[in-house]
Order: structure tokens, then sequence, then C-alpha cells
């Protein structure tokens, strides 16, 4: 007997996965969005933050470029609340050619990108640290999204509309009856217990792990290819617009300010595991020099934060294997009736965190043509929840909030200025979310400290509420340091070092957190089965252990 029956199962929490719950759940069909983990964990927590206006794309990518200019005003309309109008530059540095500058702006009026060339004067007044040898501007309508933000407008969106959203279960089998899908089977991870959903249609929107739900399927060969790319957080906002370099798309030819921090992006190697994901000291050494060459002075800016995310991208036959920069970013939807001879699945792969809304209503508009249903999309016209009548985000969106309580209401995080209040409504609204989940939805150790002090306060604050045992909380808290510190070890180097150690004492010195109840495996600051050299993993052992560091 099914423990739920729905017409669609969703599988994928992330921007697309989300995007698809909502649009089908406005469409008037019953849903159930369904992912191993948080919702948006994978992938969409993982980038820079664009907001694309498309004008990366307009020559490399017309079409993208395209449905990106056309995407970042509905994305903007319709979660206000989680993007910044930031506005962007494309300029040309001293260490590029003009060449590419020269059929800038054709091609973003062949692509439909608003673009305009501007002085160099009038960009060194819009932003004042940037090169001052820089030769060439041209404005554009990039902005910065809060990818988690985003995708729970979404989520609370479909939910308004009836959706089930169940995070944190893992489907384990898709269920057929010879030549459809009929079903699925998900392990609830925290309750460890199997659930059964009956359904009839499966949208397979797990991002560069597609090509294993697929599988499950029967359904094989399913090519993604993720393509990882390290990013680096620093510790303000260097810029306050989008600044990219005016060349073919590379490697940190992207500044995004994003809340208080400024993030420089990306590069791009293929990788073999979306699960294993290095950050190898070569790439970080190479975003560091690409900031230089935008904002003059950059590296001695402190990195607080550096992480790797997967795309997932499709495969290309025009361009090599591993070739991962110059494979499509378009969408690309695979129906398994034609493809598989399996009726009642399809599976979205490709596209960008800015066409998110786009890539839902293609995949849905295709599974209500196979069902015979005439459901025409509406998401483009109505706002999620927590937009209505909200205007776009600024980066002191928290500020007078703290201003008018911060003698009644203890701060607990002072670099996002997040309130005891902020973090207990949000306990008491959703007991069972982790100390790592309610980081993404509150920033919580999200600023320099990266958790040093708020963390050990917010731990505390589960356990004074009653929502969990010490042991839990320190199990948590432990938990919550690891991921930060992963992100700590390939950036180790003047203030960082000098923070990272000063955590660690707290951590270790104070708490004696290895040794504390509950777990009793010692927090390691590097990632368990990622490939870094014996020198990285002595060095990362010798400052997190607060010794002298290696040469």
């Amino acid at each position: 007997m099914a423990d739920l029956t729905v017409d669609v199962v969703v599988i994928g929490g992330g921007a697309t996965g989300a995007g698809v719950a909502r649009d089908v759940a406005m469409r008037g069909l019953s849903v159930a969005l369904v992912d191993r983990a948080d919702l948006a964990q994978g992938t969409t927590a993982r980038y820079h933050g664009l907001l694309h206006s498309g004008g990366r794309y307009v020559v490399s990518d017309p079409e993208s470029a395209r449905e990106c200019a056309e995407e970042n005003r509905i994305v903007t309309r319709i979660h206000a609340n989680a993007v910044e109008q930031t506005g962007g530059l494309f300029v040309v540095t001293p260490d590029d050619s003009e060449e590419y500058a020269d059929g800038f702006l054709a091609a973003a009026a062949s692509a439909q990108v608003p673009a305009e060339e501007i002085t160099v004067a009038q960009a060194l007044a819009r932003e004042p640290r940037l090169n001052p040898g820089i030769k060439r501007a041209f404005a554009v309508l990039d902005g910065t999204v809060d990818g988690w933000a985003m995708v729970r407008g979404a989520a609370e969106s479909a939910r308004a509309y009836g959706a089930h959203i169940l995070p944190y279960h893992e489907v384990t089998a898709i269920h057929r009856d010879g030549d459809r899908v009929v079903g699925v089977t998900v392990r609830d991870v925290k309750a460890g217990a199997d659930k059964r959903i009956t359904c009839r249609f499966v949208m397979n929107a797990a991002g560069p792990w597609a090509g294993r739900v697929a599988a499950l399927a029967g359904c094989e060969d399913v090519d993604v290819v993720p393509g990882r790319g390290i990013m680096i957080a620093m510790n303000h906002r260097l810029v306050n617009t989008v600044i990219n370099r005016c060349i073919k798309p590379a490697d940190g030819d992207i500044l995004v300010p994003v809340h208080t921090v400024a993030i420089i992006g990306t590069t791009d190697v293929k990788a073999a595991d979306p699960d294993k994901l290095p950050i190898p000291r070569a790439e970080v050494q190479q975003m560091l020099d690409a900031g230089e060459a935008l904002v003059p002075g950059f590296r001695r800016a402190r990195a607080v934060h550096a992480w790797a995310g997967a795309r997932p991208l499709v495969k290309d036959t025009r361009v090599s294997a591993s070739d991962t920069r110059h494979m499509s970013r378009g969408m690309s939807v695979l129906d398994h009736a034609s493809r598989d001879g399996l009726a009642g699945m399809l599976t979205i792969t490709g596209g960008k965190l800015t066409t998110y809304r786009l890539m839902a209503e293609r995949i849905v508009d295709i599974m209500c043509e196979q069902m015979g249903e005439d459901r025409p999309c509406r998401t483009a016209d109505e706002p999620v929840p927590a937009a209505e009548g909200a205007p776009t985000y600024t980066v002191t969106h928290r500020l007078a909030d703290r201003e008018k309580d911060r003698r009644d209401d203890q701060i607990i995080c002072e670099c996002e200025l997040m309130s005891k209040s902020m973090f207990l409504d949000l306990l008491e609204e959703d007991p069972s979310a982790t100390l790592d989940d309610l980081r993404r939805r509150l920033r919580l150790g999200m600023g320099p400290c990266q958790g040093g002090f708020c963390s050990t306060r917010a731990a505390g604050l589960m356990c004074a509420a009653g929502a969990r045992s010490s042991v839990q909380a320190t199990d948590e808290l432990r938990g919550f340091l690891k991921h930060r510190w992963i992100g700590l070890w390939p950036i180790l180097a003047g203030g960082q070092l000098r923070q990272a150690a000063l955590d660690e004492w707290i951590a270790r010195g104070t708490l004696d957190i290895d040794h504390a109840p509950g777990q009793t495996d010692p927090i390691e600051p590097y990632p368990v089965g990622t490939e870094i050299d014996e020198r990285d993993r002595a060095r990362a052992r010798a400052v997190i252990g607060g010794q002298e560091v290696p040469a």
C-alpha cells in the first residue's frame, strides 16, 4: 500500500526541482518534491550568486543569452526578496585584447541583451577599486540572487498550492509496470524509514546526479558531465557591481558582490564524482590572481571561504569530453519514452540558475502534452509568497531591524546580524532542521569568523529551547564546524590563518569538541576523499592544530 499518492514526483530539491514542483502545483496537479538532503544543498548552493544579464553568452551562446535576459526580469519580479539589482560591468583589463570587446555591443543587440558602453571614467567613478588601467567598459543588467532564498520561495509557493515538500527523502528505487513508471520508494533519512509514493509521472531534476537517478529506472547512459568550479568569498564587498572581464568565458573572470562578501569565480574542470570535489591549491592561486587583474590589491583582502560546485553539463560531441568550459550551458530535456521505451519519466539537465523557471516551464509543458492535459504555465505571472509586495533585496536588509530591537533581542551572529528570535522562531517552525540547515536559511556563520563565535551560541540555544539534548547539539556543532573548516584549508594565510587558529582554539582548546559526548571522530580540516597533496595535508593539520606552518 502506498504511503502517498500524487500525480507527479519531482526528484531533486535544487532550483530546477523546486521550480518544476511549483509549476506542476500551479497547474492544478498533485506533486511531491523529494531530495536526499536539504533543499538547495547541491549545485544551487555552490555557485557565485550571479543573476545573469545574458552578457556573458552574447558571443558564445546567443540563445542562452536571450533566455537569461528575459528570465532576469521575471526572476527579479517573482523573487524580489532574493534578488539584488547591482547592475554589471564588462571591462577590458590591461591584460586583455580589445578584439572581443569590438563585437560585444553588436552581439548583445542581436541577442536582445541590454548593454551600453560607458567611459572608463564613468566606470571608475562607479567602482573606484577597479583596475585604473581598464581600456573599455560596458554596462549591463547583471544582478545577484540568493539561491537558498529563491528555492525556499519556490518551495513555499508550491506548498501553498498543495505540494508535498520532502527534503531528506532519498530515492532508493523507481518502480515501473512494464514500460511505464508507477512510483518511487524513498528513504526518510532522519527517521530511517522507507516510504512508497505512487504517481503517474517522475521528473528527474537531480542535476549532476541525474544519471544515477535515471539508472534506478533502468535508463542507462544518461551522460551528465559534472563541471567542477571553485569559488572564493572575500571578507567584504570589494565592489558593489558585478564585474566581468570582457573576454571569451574563462576561469576567474567574474567578481560578484553577494550579501556582505564578494565572490571570485570560477574554474571549470570535469569532475569524476559530484560528491567529491577537490579545491586544488593551484586553482585557488589562479582565482586570487584573477581577482588582482580586476581589483589591484585583491590578494591583500582576506579570503574567508573556498568551495566547489558541480555544474550539470550536457555532453557535447562538438568538444572534448574533458572540455567542460566549452560545453553548452543550454538546457536539455530527455524523453525516456522515445529514448528508452519508458513512459512517464523525463530528465532535465543543463541550464543555469537564472533560467530555472524557464527550464521548469519547458519540461512541464512536455509532461502535460504526454499526459494529454491542457494546463498553461502561470509561474511568470505570480510572485512567490515571500516576494509579494516586497522590494528587491539590499545589503542593509537586517540593519534597520537590528536598530529597532538590538536592546531587546540578542544578536547571535554579528557578521550577518542574525538575532536570537530569528533563530528560535525558525527552529520552532522546523524543529528537525539541523544547525547546518539553519545556516542556509539565516546565513549563520557565513561571515568572517565562519562560525567561530556564533555557532557555539546557536548550539547552546538549541539546548536551552529544549530542541536538542546537549549530546545532540554537540554533534550538530561538530558537523557544522566540519563543513566550515573544509572551506578554510586552501586559503590559510594572513588574517584568515589567524582567524582559523583562533576558531580552532575555541573549539578544541576551550570546548574540547573532539572529546565531548557523542560522536568521537575528530574534525578533519580537509574534505575526506579529495585529492590534496601531502604538503597541503601537513599545512592544514599544522594550522588547525595551532602549530608552526611547514614551509
